[in-house]
C-alpha cells in the first residue's frame, strides 16, 4: 500500500473513531428529571403508590412558608426546628445540614417512598432502575457531604422501620456457627433508641457518639463511637445485613450468604451498594461505669500553650493512651486547652485520679497557666447512660430535648451537639495521626504541628477514631472491615471544622454569609495542612472528611478500593446507587443524573 493511502486510511479511521466517540456521548446513559420525556406519569406514580401500600408521597419543603411573601410564622418556626434533631428527622423534605459553602445545598426529593419493610424499598428500587430516575436513600440525614438528598429524584425514606430486638443466641441465617448476644434494628432507629434498649437488657453496642445519628449509615461509614477504643467499629459488630440491591432484589449478606457484600457494607460508605433495611449487630459485656471528664486551660502566652501542648500530649502517651479513654480535646488560637474526654470501665474517683498528675503540673505553673474552667469527673452506671429519664433528673445540664407539643419523653440529645443541628458546612476536614507520632523521638514534631495549627483555627483530636491503643480483638475485628486499613495504626483523627446557622439561599434573613464561609475555609484548610506535615497521606474517615478530599479513594479506603469496585460492579453494575465520592461515583457527574 502506499505511503499516501495510508495516511487516507488513517485518516478515516480516525474520523470513524471520533463519530463513534460522540455517537457514545449522545448515546450516554442520562437520568430524567421532572418534565423531561420519560418522567413517570401519574398513572404510573400511582401503581408506584398502590405497591407500597400508600406510602408514596409529593414532597413539599416547609421552607415553601419562606419564599415569595410566605407565611412568616411558619418560616420563623421551621428555622426554630432546624435546631432541634427530631424535627429534621421527621421531616422528609430536610436534613441534619443544610449544605456546604461552593458544594451543595440541601433540596427536597420529588417523591418519597415511607418505607415499613423491604418489599416496600424493593419496589422503590425497582421503580427507580425501570425509570431511570435518581435513587436517594435517607435514614437519620446526617450525611455531610450530601448522600441523603438530591433534588429531582426519587427518595427512599426509611424512617418508619423502628423495630429493636435482642437476641441472646443468634446465629446468623444458613451458617452453622456458635451463637453470640446480638441485636438486630431496623433501618429507621437512631442510636439512642438502640443504645438505651441494649443498656437496659444489660448488654452494650458500639454506634456512634450522636445520638441521633441514623445507624446503618454509620456502619456503612464505618462507624467510630466514643468508646471505640474499647470496642472498636460499629462496622465490625456487623453480623447480618438485610439489603435491597439495585436488581430488586431483597438479600441477607452474612458470613455464609454474600460475604463479599457484607464486607463492603463494613465500611464502604453508604449509599452505594443498595438499600439497608436491618443490620445485625454483636453486643459486648456491659462495662460498669461510664463517664466523662470536663475543663479548660488557658495559657498566658504563646509559648507557655506550646509547652502545654507538649505536656498534654506527654500525659495523653503515658496515661489516657489505652482502651478506657476516648474523645477530644480542643486547642484554640487563644490559647485555652479544652477537655472533652469520656471513659468506661472505672469508676469517678479512679477517672479522676488519673488526672491528677496533669492537673497539678497545671497548678504548679500558675504563673503561665490558669483554669478556665474547672476539672469535672462525672461517671453513673453505664445502664443509665442513655436512660432519658435518669439523664434528665440528675444530669440535666448535658441533654436537650425535643420541645415540640406531645414528644416522646425520651427524645433526647447531647447538649454538645447542639451545634450541628441544622448548620450550614464552611468547611471541614481530617486526617488521622500515626501511632508513631508518640513516640519519644517524633513527639515534639507532633507538638509543634499541633501548636501551627493551632494559631490558624481551633481543631480537634478525637481519640476515639483512631484505633491504636484499643485490644487485639479489636484491632482483629476491624481488619476484616472495608474501613483504610491506616485507621487500625492512627491513635486519633485530627477535625478542623467551621460552620454557619441554617442557611439557605433566597430566604431573606437566613442566607448564607458567603464572605464569612470561605474566610473560615481558608483558616481551617491552613490549620490541617499544618499537621498534615507530619502525617501525610495519613488518610481519613469517610463520615468525617471534607466534600473536596482529594484523592478520595485512597484517603478513605486505601488498598481495599479495588475490591470495593468489584462488589459495585457485581450488585449494582448499572450505577443506580450513586454518592458523592462514593465507591463508584468517579463514573458520573457531580449530581449523579449522567454517565460519564
Amino acid at each position: 500500500m502506499m505511503r499516501r493511502d495510508l495516511f487516507r486510511l488513517a485518516g478515516g479511521l480516525s474520523l470513524m473513531a471520533r463519530g463513534a466517540s460522540a455517537q457514545t456521548r449522545r448515546e450516554a446513559f442520562r437520568r430524567v428529571r421532572p418534565g423531561e420525556a420519560g418522567w413517570p406519569s401519574k398513572g404510573q406514580w400511582q401503581e408506584l403508590d398502590d405497591r407500597v401500600g400508600g406510602r408514596l408521597m409529593a414532597v413539599k419543603s416547609p421552607l415553601d412558608a419562606c419564599r415569595n411573601g410566605g407565611d412568616q410564622a411558619a418560616c420563623d418556626a421551621v428555622f426554630k426546628g432546624f435546631k432541634n434533631p427530631y424535627f429534621i428527622r421527621d421531616n422528609v423534605a430536610l436534613t441534619q445540614t443544610t449544605g456546604w459553602a461552593d458544594a451543595w445545598v440541601s433540596q427536597p426529593s420529588a417523591y418519597a417512598v415511607a418505607a415499613r419493610n423491604a418489599a416496600d424499598v424493593a419496589a422503590a428500587v425497582n421503580f427507580a432502575r425501570d425509570n431511570k430516575l435518581r435513587l436517594v436513600v435517607r435514614g437519620g440525614g446526617h450525611s455531610y457531604l450530601g448522600a441523603s438528598n438530591a433534588p429531582d429524584s426519587l427518595l427512599v425514606w426509611t424512617r418508619p422501620m423502628e423495630s429493636i430486638v435482642m437476641h441472646d443466641a443468634f446465629v446468623p441465617q444458613g451458617c452453622n456457627t456458635a451463637p453470640q448476644a446480638a441485636v438486630s434494628v431496623g433501618a429507621g432507629n437512631v442510636w439512642l433508641k438502640v443504645y438505651s434498649a441494649v443498656t437496659k437488657a444489660g448488654r452494650y453496642v458500639q454506634g456512634g457518639g450522636c445520638c441521633t445519628v441514623g445507624v446503618p449509615g454509620l456502619v456503612q461509614g464505618g462507624g467510630f463511637g466514643s468508646f471505640s477504643k474499647r470496642f472498636g467499629l460499629a462496622a465490625a459488630s456487623l453480623l447480618e445485613a438485610e439489603i435491597v440491591t439495585a436488581d430488586g432484589q431483597v438479600r441477607v449478606a452474612n458470613a455464609c450468604s454474600h460475604p463479599d457484600l457484607l464486607w463492603a457494607l463494613k465500611g464502604g460508605g453508604g449509599g452505594s451498594f443498595g438499600v439497608v433495611t436491618r443490620v445485625t449487630l454483636k453486643t459486648h459485656e456491659l462495662p460498669n461505669f461510664l463517664g466523662g471528664a470536663f475543663g479548660a486551660i488557658k495559657a498566658s502566652s504563646s509559648e507557655a500553650y506550646k509547652r502545654l501542648i507538649a505536656r498534654f500530649m506527654d500525659f495523653y502517651q503515658t496515661t489516657l493512651f489505652n482502651p478506657t479513654w476516648g474523645e477530644s480535646v480542643r486547642f484554640q488560637p487563644n490559647n485555652v486547652l479544652e477537655i472533652k474526654m469520656v471513659f468506661q470501665g472505672v469508676d469517678q474517683a479512679t477517672a479522676a485520679a488519673t488526672w491528677k498528675p496533669f492537673i497539678d503540673w497545671v497548678g504548679a505553673s500558675s504563673q503561665d497557666y490558669t483554669i478556665a474552667t474547672p476539672l469535672r469527673v462525672l461517671a453513673a452506671p453505664a445502664h443509665f447512660f442513655w436512660d432519658a429519664a435518669f439523664l434528665k433528673q440528675n444530669l440535666p445540664q448535658v441533654i436537650l430535648a425535643d420541645s415540640r407539643p406531645g414528644a416522646p419523653d425520651d427524645a433526647v440529645f447531647w447538649a454538645g451537639n447542639l451545634g450541628e443541628a441544622g448548620w450550614y458546612i464552611h468547611n471541614y476536614e481530617s486526617t488521622w495521626l500515626p501511632r508513631a507520632l508518640l513516640a519519644d523521638s517524633r513527639r515534639q514534631a507532633l507538638v509543634e504541628a499541633l501548636f501551627a495549627g493551632s494559631r490558624r483555627r481551633a481543631f480537634e483530636l478525637h481519640f476515639n477514631k483512631g484505633l491504636a491503643g484499643a485490644p487485639a480483638d479489636v484491632i482483629g475485628a476491624s481488619r476484616e472491615t472495608s474501613m483504610n486499613p491506616a485507621v487500625l495504626d492512627a491513635f486519633a483523627l485530627v477535625i478542623g471544622a467551621a460552620a454557619g446557622p441554617p442557611a439557605f439561599v433566597g430566604i431573606s434573613g437566613h442566607e448564607p454569609d458567603m464572605s464569612r464561609a470561605r474566610r473560615e475555609a481558608a483558616d481551617v484548610s491552613a490549620s490541617l495542612m499544618e499537621i498534615r506535615k507530619v502525617a501525610p497521606d495519613a488518610g481519613t474517615y469517610v463520615a468525617e472528611s471534607s466534600y473536596f478530599e482529594k484523592d478520595w479513594q485512597r484517603a478513605y479506603w486505601g488498598g481495599n478500593y479495588a475490591r470495593l469496585q468489584e462488589v459495585k460492579k457485581k450488585y449494582d453494575p448499572d450505577g443506580l446507587f450513586f454518592a458523592h465520592h462514593g465507591v463508584g461515583s468517579e463514573e458520573w457527574s457531580a449530581d449523579g443524573f449522567t454517565r460519564l
